[in-house]
């Protein structure tokens, strides 16, 4: 195959929703600094919404972005943490996925800790082709051909080759 038309990772994003600020909020990001070694940033709510007691710019839950070396190693481990098993609906039409994991617990190192409690994250991951930055770029922008474009299918072939990941049909 052509290198430049070998998928590869851009990049993994992982988000931990607290719906609070708080106690709370520093020990969700002390598990993400404790799981990558990157300190995550704070998301905040958009909106008001007095139904659910969220008010606008209120810390609601804490993310990081990890890229190139680590975001390899983060989802080497967090894809045995869901047993190597994605559905296809967890792909999108530009080949990126997502998944998500029920208890921080899961992974290796990790103990339950009562003080703590038990947080869930959901990881979405970015493929990208060498190349896509010349329909991103600010000087000289082109357009990105269809043909270098990556696909569902495209994703799901990486995930089973590189990864060693199961992608079962969605019932």
């Amino acid at each position: 195959m052509n290198p430049m038309q070998e998928p590869r990772i851009d990049k993994v994003t992982v988000h931990i929703g607290v719906g609070e600020g708080g106690q709370r909020m520093v020990n969700a990001e002390n598990i993400l600094t404790t799981l990558t070694d990157q300190s995550p940033v704070r998301s905040v709510a958009k909106k008001t919404l007095p139904a659910f007691g969220i008010k606008k710019s209120e810390p609601m839950g804490c993310r990081l972005t990890l890229r190139g070396k680590q975001a390899e190693e983060f989802l080497k481990i967090a894809m045995e943490v869901v047993e190597k098993t994605l559905r296809s609906s967890q792909f999108d039409d530009m080949g990126n996925f997502s998944f998500g994991i029920e208890e921080h617990t899961d992974f290796p190192g990790m103990r339950y800790d009562p003080d703590i409690g038990i947080f869930g994250m959901d990881v979405s991951v970015a493929l990208k082709r060498s190349g896509y930055r010349v329909a991103r770029r600010r000087v000289a922008r082109r357009k990105f051909p269809s043909r270098h474009r990556l696909t569902k299918t495209d994703a799901i072939e990486f995930v089973k080759s590189k990864l060693d990941v199961d992608v079962v049909e969605a019932a």
